[in-house]
């Protein structure tokens, strides 16, 4: 909990960024898992949303001038942009009783933007991945 204080205190965007998307990881798999169509499902789904809407403004403001980049943006920016167009859609298709649409559009995100990309921070070398693996596992040197 220190680091997450640390981290707050040194980089909030980084921090929010992070809060967020371990809250929308969370969220999605009980509702991934959970009954569908209930009141519950709905009133997590929209938590799921606005953690999901936060980790994507956030991410948006963490730039990278190392990585190759254009003006600080880097190839990962744009999940940022794939998410920031597909989350409404896929709200409006649930909206419409488009269901089918609705449960691939949250699946998809749910893998790509919360497993997959969650996966890559923690590679060696990034942020979370040399705080994992060095700072609190001490694999890394």
């Amino acid at each position: 909990m220190d680091a997450f204080l640390q981290l707050a205190d040194q980089r909030p965007v980084v921090a929010l960024h992070l809060a967020s998307a371990l809250a929308a990881i969370v969220i999605g798999a009980v509702l991934l898992w959970g009954r569908k169509g209930s009141t519950a499902h709905r009133w997590l789904g929209w938590s799921w949303v606005v953690m999901m809407a936060t980790a994507t403004a956030s991410s948006a403001f963490m730039l990278n001038h190392r990585a190759p980049n254009l003006l600080g943006f880097t190839p990962i920016h744009l999940l940022t942009l794939l998410v920031a167009v597909q989350l409404p859609l896929g709200v409006l298709a649930a909206r419409r009783g488009r269901v089918t649409e609705h449960r691939k559009r949250m699946k998809g995100l749910y893998l790509g933007a919360c497993v997959i990309a969650g996966l890559f921070t923690l590679l060696p070398g990034r942020f979370l991945g040399t705080l994992l693996w060095g700072d609190l596992l001490g694999v890394m040197g």
